[in-house]
């Protein structure tokens, strides 16, 4: 792993491969973090370094990242780190692929710079539909895990935090006219359980105008399938 550090953040990522860039946002919630893809039924780590430059990054305070914890703190937040990031290594425009939590992060980034990305993809995007409640409750395991190691956080702090992350609605970090108005080609795997509703990638995929949703993708079956569709998207929209 390199070390990026900026304003007493410290990022730890890792770039695999050569080709055209693609920024990789892991799994895993607040605790998103490259190894993390490690453990998926299709890690774009192994998939694609053979014709991609892929970017993975530990998000700030998960696997060897750190940064300060404030009140302010929620997805701009997080945005700002990997815009950063992309800044540091002189990537112009790049691909986008998020799973989980890197769904709601990757439709952040269309969101505030769509010029800079190619294309996207979004394994089971996080989303609000019922399972608020759920959500908030990983959050508040995350940060009393994390609580003694943040002395300049009081319980206040961590609420607002908290508040910012999950106290959106649909995809947390664009509204559905957001979504709607986004031009970037989006290729949406469906999510299936609470804390990746199929109704949140459903509505993606029908607002966007150049999204396409994928039902089945990650059991054993059709991974080789999966593995395919995701290249020849990423192939069809390189430069």
């Amino acid at each position: 792993m390199a070390i990026f550090e900026r304003d007493g953040v410290r990022l730890d990522y890792r770039i695999e491969g050569e080709g055209p860039p693609i920024l990789v946002i892991a799994p895993g919630g607040m605790r998103s973090a490259n190894d993390l893809w490690n453990r998926q039924p299709w890690n774009p780590r192994e998939a694609l370094r053979d014709r991609y430059r892929v970017i993975g990054m530990d998000q700030r305070n998960a696997g060897n990242s750190f940064a300060p914890v404030g009140k302010e703190d929620g997805w701009a937040t997080y945005a700002a780190d990997q815009r950063a990031l992309l800044d540091h290594l002189g990537i112009e425009h790049c691909h986008l692929l998020g799973m989980c939590i890197g769904g709601p992060f990757v439709m952040g980034l269309l969101t505030q710079a769509p010029g800079r990305f190619w294309s996207a993809v979004m394994l089971q995007p996080v989303g609000i539909d019922g399972n608020r409640e759920a959500l908030r409750e990983l959050f508040d395991t995350w940060a009393t895990e994390l609580a003694s190691d943040h002395p300049e956080a009081d319980g206040a702090t961590w609420k607002a935090f908290g508040d910012n992350m999950w106290d959106g609605e649909f995809v947390l970090t664009a509204t559905r006219e957001h979504v709607a108005s986004c031009r970037t080609p989006l290729l949406v795997m469906m999510g299936d359980d609470q804390y990746h509703p199929q109704s949140v990638s459903r509505e993606i995929a029908a607002l966007a105008p150049n999204a396409t949703l994928v039902e089945r993708w990650k059991d054993d079956a059709v991974i080789a399938e999966t593995d395919a569709r995701i290249g020849a998207f990423l192939a069809e929209h390189s430069p």
